[in-house]
């Protein structure tokens, strides 16, 4: 039995497998990049953040040069700029490799 596209040539089958491909990569990607760990530092590399991209904070490492218990504030802050920065090299990181897979459309997916 011949198939015969939709109005004006419009193949809504062959849509519809090309919809379901790209969702299947789309979700192996965001598996990946789930488990992917990236760092962030601050302080010139005193206090470090690794994070995945899934942004689960997995490690915080601070030099105990830079513990100083008069001043614990500037400590947290550069536990929080560490974390900072490692979250937004993992949104870079994630949205590179989705980009690859969707050709640069702005599609939404979970972080």
């Amino acid at each position: 039995m011949p198939r015969f596209p939709g109005p004006g040539g419009f193949d809504m089958q062959r849509l519809m497998r090309e919809a379901q491909k790209l969702q299947a990569e789309m979700k192996r990607i965001e598996e990946e990049l789930a488990n992917k760990e990236i760092e962030g530092t601050s302080g010139g590399g005193m206090v470090k953040a690794t994070v995945t991209c899934g942004l689960e904070v997995r490690a915080i490492e601070i030099d105990p040069e830079v513990v100083d218990p008069d001043d614990i504030e500037m400590l947290q802050d550069l536990v929080v700029a560490a974390v900072n920065a490692a979250i937004t090299e993992a949104r870079k990181v994630s949205e590179e490799e989705m980009s690859k897979v969707t050709g640069g459309m702005n599609m939404p997916f979970k972080w």
